[in-house]
């Protein structure tokens, strides 16, 4: 790499690129000749930009076919990407499934095997090189993260999806429990908070959309910014949106996270526009995204009956580090 390009400056994350080479290799190390068949790809494959956030059978190595010494080197990977707020409300969404499951057995309802242990790992390239590309996934229902690094640079982070059912418990030992609580109380707080002329140009939406709108997409494309910028805000409603922002962004490790997060204060928000759907308090269908220049934050909670969120941090132009393999010309090598 002869010359720095714009997605390679900022800090160098040389202590969060080693935590996380380090975490991949000892899991790797840990596993059967047949399990690593499972668990690795060449980081060019196209296994790797694709993604999805429900329960479905995924490429990767599972946690039901790891031991717990494995399963253990496996969490240190998901580990390693995440603030410890962000790490547990991982467990926590994987730790639901189990809730979900009895909800819907107790309501008769026949879906997909609700299971802990449905969690995938996996590990592009080789995380002990550091002369090329390495990225490593963790995916299952509600939880898709994904993380490329090159050299001693976390070359992106997204897409970055959290979702939630139910998004509050309303019964059993964990009753009253809103792992993505901040999510909904900040936004609603915000949309509440404005004026109505405020709110007819942040409302682009009579109904929330089914699901967020970029699904899973390899690539988030949004035609334009909608609703209300920043620049139509007071400085209180900028202060807010800007805590929406952070409650995105500051769920991936602080060394890497704050890169992000000064860039965005640098910037300013009166670019950053605030989007909105549906009913403005809890328990009524509601959506809203945050959408400036390649930013795009996505927020939906619209199935059973409301209590169903699912959140997406997106970079349309560098997901998946598409971006910098572009400069780095990579993406137009035919393997």
């Amino acid at each position: 790499m002869a010359e720095e390009h714009t997605h390679m400056n900022g800090h160098n994350h040389s202590h969060a690129t080693a935590t996380m080479a380090d975490a991949a290799a000892n899991w790797l190390d840990s596993l059967s000749a047949e399990q690593r068949d499972k668990a690795t790809y060449e980081y060019m494959d196209g296994e790797r930009v694709f993604w999805y956030y429900p329960p479905l059978n995924r490429h990767g190595l599972a946690l039901r076919d790891m031991d717990d010494n494995q399963r253990k080197l496996a969490y240190a990977i998901m580990e390693s990407g995440l603030t410890e707020r962000a790490y547990k409300q991982a467990a926590q969404i994987i730790d639901l499934e189990t809730t979900l499951g009895k909800v819907e057995k107790d309501a008769g309802i026949v879906s997909f095997r609700r299971d802990p242990e449905l969690y995938y790992f996996t590990v592009f390239g080789d995380p002990r090189d550091s002369e090329n590309p390495w990225a490593w996934r963790v995916e299952g229902h509600h939880v898709s993260l994904h993380y490329s690094i090159w050299g001693d640079k976390v070359i992106s982070t997204t897409p970055f999806f959290f979702g939630s059912n139910p998004a509050e418990v309303l019964a059993g030992p964990d009753k009253g429990q809103r792992i993505l609580g901040d999510r909904e109380d900040l936004a609603l707080e915000l949309v509440n908070g404005l004026s109505s002329e405020q709110q007819r140009r942040a409302v682009i939406y009579p109904e929330a959309p089914y699901d967020i709108l970029t699904y899973n997409s390899s690539r988030a494309v949004f035609p334009q910014e909608e609703g209300l910028p920043g620049s139509q805000m007071n400085g209180a409603q900028r202060e807010m949106m800007m805590s929406i922002i952070s409650e995105y962004v500051s769920t991936i490790r602080e060394d890497v996270a704050q890169d992000k997060m000064s860039a965005i204060r640098e910037q300013g928000l009166d670019d950053f526009y605030f989007a909105w759907g549906g009913g403005m308090e809890r328990f009524s269908k509601h959506y809203y995204r945050i959408h400036g220049g390649n930013f795009v934050v996505e927020y939906d909670n619209r199935q059973n009956e409301a209590n169903h969120i699912h959140s997406v941090l997106r970079d349309e132009e560098n997901d998946f580090a598409n971006d910098v393999l572009r400069e780095h010309l990579l993406l137009y090598h035919v393997l």
